[in-house]
């Protein structure tokens, strides 16, 4: 049994136990910081049906594929602010480590959620 993607919740956790059934439309997550997590696992295993579900429709790109090339290889949660159960928004800031082109790196970012129809949904980079 593997950890899931995002480091586990609780930590060391297997994707089953984690992000599994968010990314197989079993469960929503209830946090933002969930749905971050299952967003990350989501870029880690390119299950690209789950971040187009998870992405506001007023910001979602056309787009929403997933860059094969790159190998994602961990997630660091930095601070979440609000973004509980009963929140209406929430903002997780990370990092997400990754190898590219055989380079690795890390793409820092301070997300924005919102929920619409009472599920947290990716809104995008909050505005600083």
């Amino acid at each position: 049994m593997s950890v899931c993607p995002c480091g586990g919740v609780p930590a060391g956790a297997s994707l089953a136990e984690c992000c599994g059934p968010a990314l197989a439309n079993e469960a929503w997550p209830e946090t933002a910081e969930a749905l971050m997590r299952s967003r990350y696992t989501a870029f880690a295993t390119g299950s690209e049906d789950h971040l187009f579900r998870t992405w506001h429709p007023r910001t979602r790109p056309a787009d929403t594929s997933v860059d094969p090339d790159t190998r994602w290889t961990g997630l660091t949660i930095h601070r979440v602010v609000a973004g509980g159960a009963e929140d209406e928004s929430g903002v997780v800031d990370f990092t997400a480590h990754y190898v590219a082109d055989g380079e690795p790196g890390g793409m820092h970012e301070v997300s924005e959620f919102t929920k619409r129809a009472k599920r947290w949904m990716y809104v995008g980079p909050a505005s600083q």
